[in-house]
C-alpha cells in the first residue's frame, strides 16, 4: 500500500507526475472575494491602475480633438501624448477601438462557454434551402451546441432563444438605436460529451479546394477522471437540419482518435489534414483522415498551448512550466526512429540570488530546436500566430504577461509588451481582429482589455461580465442582416464574441 506523502507548506503533490508543485496563487475554480483583493493591492498598483483608465477614458474622448487636428494639420498630425507625428487613420482606429458597445444575451448565465467559432453555412428546413451564420459553441460542462444567429421569424420547436441587451455604451448617442442591436440566438438542441470541450477549430478559407478536410470543424473534448480526452471532426459541407431532432443535427460527428490523458488544446493544419495536440503528455499530430497518432513532443510538463506557423512546417507549444518550445517539422530525422533524443534546456531561475553561476534545467524529448527556446515567467496561457507575418507571435503568460516575439530574434527577447493584463492561474484565449491592428483578452478581474498590436497602447478596460471572459471569437464577414423586418440590421463590419462561466457576450464597434 503506498505511503501517504508528507505536506509541505506551500507545495501540492501531484500523484500522476509524482512531483511537488508549488502553490503559486488561488487554486483554480476557487472564489476570491473582491474586497480580500483590494486590501491586498499596493498603494502604486492603485495609482498605476487609476492612471491606465484616465488614459482610457481620454482617448475615447477624443474624437472631436482628432478631426480638428486634421482639418488643420492633413492627414499627418501632432500627437500630445506621443510627442511626435501620428497617422491620422492610425489614431481615428485607435480611437474607434475604444468605443464599443457591448450587448449580453439573456438565458446564457451559467451555460460555462469554454469555446466560440462562428461559421457561415447552409441550413436545411421544412421551408427550404437558407444560408446563414452560426455559432458553434463548447461549454465545460460539454455541452455542444449550433446557435442560428439573427434571424427574425425564423423559429425551431422547442428551440432556445437568446435575446440581447445593452449592458456598456461607450459611444455617445443612445444604446437602444434599432441600427445597432445585434439579432437573437436561436440554439434548438445541443449535444453532451464525455468531458467539457476544450477548443473548436473550423476550417481555414485558406485550404485548398480539393482538400479532403474542406467542410469540417474540429473540436477536442478535455478528459475527466474515468476517460481521456477525444478528437472530433464534424462536417459542415452538406445543408445543417438544425431542428430539434438531435441525431439531424449531429449525424455528421465523427470521433477521429482518443487517448488516455488530457487534451488542452488543439490546431487545424489544413495543408497535412492533420490536428496537433497539446496534452499533459507532450504534443502529437493526429492524421485526420486515418486517426493515426504520431508523438513529435514528450515532457513533463503540459503543453497548455499551442500555434501552426510557416504553412504547418512550424509549431510552437506552449508549456505549463512557462516554456515557448520550436517544433520544425521539415526535420524528419527523429520521428524515422523510434526513440526520441532528449534535450536538457537551461533557463535563468527569476528567484535566483545575485551572483549566483548555478543552472536549471528541464528535460525535453522529440524533434526540437533548444536554441529556440524562450521562457516565460509562469506557465503559459495562449500563443496567437500573426497571419500578415507568420513570424510574429503573440504570447500571454499566467503572471500576466502578455509580448509579441519574432522567431528570428528570439533570444533578444519581446519586441512589443502590453502592459495591464491580469492573470495568474487561468486559461484565457487572446483575440485578434481580422485586420491584425488590435489585441484582446479578459482578465481575472473580470475585466476586458483592449491593446494596440503595434504600438502596445492600453485603448480600453472595463469590467462588464461578473466572472473570467476566457473565450473570444471575431465576427469575420457583415452578418446579422434580418431580411424581412426593419429592425436587427446590425452590419457592423467588427465585432466579437465573448464567453464566460456567466454568459455569452457581443461586443461591436459601430
Amino acid at each position: 500500500m503506498p505511503q501517504p506523502r508528507a505536506e509541505l507548506p506551500g507545495f501540492y503533490y501531484d500523484p500522476e507526475k509524482n512531483r511537488y508543485f508549488p502553490i503559486k496563487g488561488p487554486i483554480p475554480g476557487s472564489s476570491r472575494s473582491s474586497s480580500k483583493l483590494i486590501t491586498q493591492k499596493s498603494p502604486q498598483t492603485t495609482l498605476f491602475t487609476q492612471e491606465r483608465k484616465s488614459s482610457c477614458r481620454k482617448l475615447r474622448n477624443s474624437m472631436s480633438k482628432l478631426l480638428q487636428a486634421r482639418e488643420l494639420d492633413g492627414h499627418v498630425i501632432a500627437s500630445k501624448s506621443h510627442s511626435c507625428k501620428c497617422n491620422f487613420t492610425e489614431e481615428f482606429r485607435k480611437i474607434q477601438a475604444s468605443q464599443p458597445v457591448v450587448w449580453k444575451y439573456r438565458g446564457t448565465d451559467g451555460i460555462n462557454f469554454s469555446a466560440l467559432e462562428q461559421m457561415h453555412i447552409d441550413v436545411q428546413t421544412e421551408g427550404g434551402q437558407y444560408k446563414t451564420d452560426v455559432l458553434l459553441s463548447g461549454s465545460m460542462n460539454g455541452s455542444l451546441s449550433f446557435s442560428e444567429i439573427g434571424r427574425v421569424g425564423q423559429r425551431f420547436d422547442g428551440a432556445l432563444e437568446w435575446t440581447p441587451h445593452c449592458v456598456k455604451n461607450y459611444v455617445k448617442r443612445k444604446a437602444d438605436e434599432q441600427n445597432e442591436m445585434p439579432g437573437p440566438v436561436y440554439s434548438p438542441n445541443s449535444l453532451l460529451m464525455s468531458s467539457g470541450i476544450s477548443c473548436i477549430r473550423k476550417c481555414s478559407s485558406q485550404a485548398a479546394n480539393d482538400s479532403p478536410i474542406v467542410g469540417h470543424a474540429l473540436f477536442t473534448t478535455l478528459g475527466s477522471e474515468t476517460s481521456g480526452g477525444s478528437v472530433y471532426t464534424i462536417g459542415i459541407n452538406e445543408p445543417l437540419d438544425l431542428g430539434p431532432g438531435i441525431l439531424n443535427t449531429w449525424s455528421s460527428i465523427e470521433e477521429v482518435a482518443s487517448f488516455k490523458c488530457t487534451l488542452w488544446t488543439a490546431e487545424h493544419d489544413y495543408n497535412r489534414h492533420r490536428a496537433v495536440i497539446g496534452t499533459n503528455r507532450g504534443a502529437a499530430s493526429v492524421d485526420l483522415e486515418t486517426g493515426t497518432t504520431s508523438w513529435f513532443l514528450r515532457c513533463k510538463s503540459d503543453v497548455f498551448a499551442q500555434q501552426i506557423v510557416n504553412s504547418g512546417n512550424v509549431i510552437l507549444c506552449g508549456l505549463r512550466n512557462g516554456a515557448i518550445v520550436t517544433v520544425d517539422f521539415r526535420e524528419k530525422r527523429e520521428r524515422l526512429s523510434s526513440r526520441f533524443i532528449k534535450h536538457r534546456i537551461p533557463y535563468s531561475s527569476s528567484n535566483k540570488k545575485a551572483g549566483s553561476s548555478n543552472k536549471e534545467w528541464f528535460e525535453l524529448t522529440g524533434d526540437i530546436y533548444p536554441s529556440h527556446t524562450i521562457r516565460m515567467p509562469r506557465s503559459i496561457s495562449c500563443l496567437l500566430s500573426l497571419q500578415f507575418d507568420d513570424q510574429y507571435f503573440l504570447a500571454s503568460s499566467m503572471d500576466g504577461s502578455m509580448k509579441l516575439y519574432d522567431r528570428r530574434l528570439l533570444q533578444r527577447g519581446a519586441v512589443q509588451s502590453y502592459e495591464g493584463h491580469v492573470n495568474s492561474h487561468t486559461r484565457v484565449q487572446l483575440g485578434v481582429d481580422p485586420a491584425e491592428r488590435f489585441v484582446m483578452s479578459g482578465g481575472e478581474d473580470c475585466s476586458l482589455r483592449v491593446w494596440s498590436i503595434k504600438s502596445g497602447e492600453l485603448l480600453f478596460e472595463d469590467k462588464f461580465s461578473d466572472s473570467v471572459l476566457s473565450t473570444v471569437c471575431y465576427q469575420t464577414n457583415k452578418s446579422f442582416k434580418e431580411e424581412n423586418e426593419n429592425q436587427n440590421k446590425h452590419q457592423s463590419s467588427l465585432g466579437a464574441w465573448l464567453g464566460s462561466r456567466d454568459g455569452l457576450f457581443y461586443m461591436h464597434w459601430p
